[in-house]
C-alpha cells in the first residue's frame, strides 16, 4: 500500500479535540480514539441512545452499497471521501471480496487515518490511504498518487457516506461533489448517506448531538439530501431509509417507513448515476 506520506512518515495529530473519523469509531466500538473522542460518542449516546446503532447500520449500508456496485453495476473502481478509520467491514473488503482486483483510494482529512492506514493495509496493493480535504475537490483531483491508482477514463465509484450532514449548505458542500463527479467519466456513481430531517424529534437530537459534540451535523429534508445527486438519475429502489434499502434487491420486500424504530429513521442512502 502507498500513502501520501513517505513511508517512514508519522503524521502527527491533536488528540484533544474530537475528530469525526474517531468519534464514529468510538460510536462503533472501536479503539482507535482517544479521551475526547470517547467523550463525543457519549455526548451522542445521551441524545440519541441508539446513536451507536446507527453507526453500525450506515456502515452495513456501506456495505450494501459496494455490494451493489462491485457485482451489479460492475464498478471496479472506489473513491471514498471522508472514509473514516479503516474498520470491519470497510470499502475495499466489500469491494474485493466481490472483485479482488478492485481498486480503492481512502481519502480523509484526520491524518490519523493515514497513519492507521499505513499499518493495516500494508500488504493490500490495491488499496491506498490520501490525507486530504473534501473542502477542496481539486487538490483530490490533482493528486498523483490517486491519478496513479485510478484511471479517471473509466468509470468510478464516488462514495461520499455520512460525511454530507458536517458540512453546512452555506459551505456549498454539492459544488465539492459536483467538481469531483464532472471528473469522472460517463457510467460512473455517486453513493451518499446523510442525516434526515422528516420532523422527527431523534433527528433533531442527532443534530443537536452533532453540534454539541463536533460542532457540525445538520439534518436536511429528503429533498434536499436528493439535489446532492446533481440531478443524476438515483438508482432503484431511489432514496430511501437504511432499513428499507436495498440497491441489489430494489423489489425486496421492506417494512413500511412508519414500522421502523425512530433511530433507523435517522439516515437515508441512495446512489446515483452519471449518464
Amino acid at each position: 500500500m502507498a500513502t501520501s506520506d513517505a513511508p517512514d512518515a508519522t503524521p502527527s495529530f491533536d488528540t484533544s479535540q474530537p475528530t469525526i473519523a474517531r468519534v464514529y469509531d468510538a460510536l462503533l466500538g472501536g479503539k482507535d480514539n482517544f479521551a475526547a473522542d470517547r467523550e463525543g460518542a457519549a455526548l451522542y449516546l445521551q441524545y440519541v441512545p441508539d446513536a451507536g446503532r446507527c453507526a453500525t447500520e450506515n456502515r452495513e449500508a456501506l456495505v450494501k452499497g459496494v455490494h451493489y456496485l462491485a457485482r451489479a453495476a460492475g464498478i471496479d473502481q472506489f473513491l471514498d471521501i471522508g472514509s473514516g478509520l479503516p474498520t470491519q467491514k470497510n470499502t475495499h473488503e466489500a469491494a474485493q471480496e466481490i472483485n479482488a482486483a478492485a481498486r480503492v483510494v481512502y481519502v480523509d482529512v484526520d491524518p490519523i487515518v493515514l497513519a492507521h492506514g499505513q499499518a493495516l493495509l500494508a500488504t493490500n496493493d490495491s488499496t491506498i490511504v490520501v490525507t486530504a480535504d473534501l473542502r477542496e475537490p481539486q487538490t483530490i483531483l490533482d493528486n498523483e498518487q490517486i491519478r496513479q491508482h485510478l484511471d479517471f477514463g473509466r468509470p468510478i465509484a464516488l462514495m461520499i457516506v455520512g460525511i454530507h450532514m458536517h458540512f453546512h449548505d452555506d459551505e456549498k458542500p454539492d459544488e465539492w461533489v459536483r467538481t469531483l463527479v464532472d471528473a469522472l467519466a460517463p457510467g460512473s456513481y455517486l453513493f451518499i448517506t446523510d442525516f434526515v430531517d422528516t420532523g422527527e424529534p431523534l433527528q433533531k437530537n442527532m443534530e443537536r448531538a452533532g453540534l454539541e459534540s463536533l460542532g457540525n451535523g445538520w439534518i436536511r429534508t429528503p429533498e434536499r439530501i436528493e439535489q446532492h445527486f446533481l440531478g443524476l438519475p438515483l438508482v432503484p429502489p431511489g432514496l430511501d431509509f437504511l432499513a428499507r434499502w436495498f440497491p441489489e434487491e430494489p423489489d425486496a420486500d421492506v417494512p413500511d417507513a412508519a414500522e421502523l424504530q425512530p433511530w433507523q429513521r435517522i439516515l437515508m442512502a441512495g446512489i446515483a448515476k452519471k449518464g
